[in-house]
């Protein structure tokens, strides 16, 4: 559960609202490129811990190139298949400013799994306390590792352990809410 966990919570913070065909579009504003620079660009700027695959790369340029977002640039011919040069479009850029300026809307995690357990800890008889104390294990031991990877890290890893660093501790509050009032939360579930 360890390392299932570790990743989906970690992964969850990074790449959520993560806009891979409008980060690409914003990759190609600095000219045109193949999708191999574009998949190698995206892992080193936005990709550390979950890179691009080519196929979801070269998916997603034939779906922009569709939608008139992106043009063949070039073709080159080599020892292999043949290799698409793409660049951006007008209507790529306009697409990209709007996306650039409309804020991302604020996830209220108002019906999380962690609340659920809690509550099914409860009205089936098992300790919620325990399940609490696990949880503030894992977040605890999550917060360790992206300490560290953060003070080995550049300033765009910094920043990204930053905001999972963040979220890791507003969640540490709420564990700590709910355990003082675990009773209170029993009494109005048995109601």
């Amino acid at each position: 559960m360890h390392s299932t966990y570790t990743s989906s919570v970690y992964t969850a913070c990074i790449v959520v609202g993560m806009s891979i065909s409008h980060a690409l579009l914003g990759l190609l504003e600095a000219g045109p490129r193949h999708g191999y620079d574009l998949k190698r660009t995206f892992d080193e700027r936005f990709g550390h811990d979950r890179p691009l695959a080519y196929g979801q790369v070269y998916s997603t340029m034939s779906r922009l190139l569709k939608n008139g977002l992106v043009e063949v640039d070039g073709v080159e011919s080599g020892g292999g298949p043949e290799r698409k040069r793409y660049a951006i479009t007008d209507a790529g850029i306009t697409d990209v400013e709007g996306w650039l300026a409309q804020p991302e809307k604020p996830e209220p995690y108002l019906q999380s799994t962690l609340y659920t357990k809690v509550v099914l800890a409860l009205l089936t008889g098992r300790s919620a306390q325990e399940l609490l104390d696990t949880q503030r294990a894992e977040h605890l031991r999550l917060m360790r590792i992206l300490t560290q990877r953060k003070r080995k890290g550049d300033l765009a890893d910094q920043l990204v352990c930053d905001h999972a660093l963040f979220h890791l501790e507003a969640d540490l509050r709420w564990l700590e809410l709910t355990a003082a009032r675990l009773d209170q939360l029993a009494q109005e579930i048995r109601r």
